[in-house]
């Protein structure tokens, strides 16, 4: 299994990040595959130890290779293929999105209404209503 390199296309798809080699290659293709801070290609070749970091909106994993492979192993296996190195803050992003309320808005329900959309706006930006103007020492 211990490999040397690997396309980092083929990596990122046996290490069960992206669910097929096409999408991993697009994500190359449009720059949200990056190792250091460059872009890199589908065919860039990986070496065990680097960094590689993915963006998959709205946050950017990164993952240190441990071993490189280009065929598909068991989700079992994973943890001898790549060590999962993201910032907490990362998932913190991942949280905030989640509660905020556009991730979960009901399919087909089609656009907000304008009362709607105020009120998702309250609930994000209560300083833009003023809501913040009053301290606790004032209650």
């Amino acid at each position: 299994m211990a490999n040397d390199t690997a396309r980092i296309d083929k990596w990122l798809w046996a290490a069960r990040i992206f669910k097929t080699r096409s999408i991993a290659a697009t994500a190359c293709k449009n720059g949200r595959v990056t190792i250091g801070g460059v872009n890199v290609k589908p065919s860039h070749v990986i070496k065990a130890g680097e960094t590689i970091d993915v963006k998959k909106p709205p946050i950017t994993y990164s993952f240190k290779v441990l071993d490189c492979i280009e065929q598909r192993v068991g989700a079992k296996l994973i943890p001898q293929v790549y060590e999962n190195v993201t910032d907490a803050k990362q998932y913190e992003l991942l949280e905030m999105s989640r509660i905020s309320g556009f991730v979960d808005r009901a399919r087909g329900t089609g656009r907000p209404t304008k009362k709607e959309r105020r009120s998702l706006d309250a609930f994000i930006e209560p300083a833009m209503f003023g809501f913040d103007d009053f301290d606790d020492e004032d209650l």
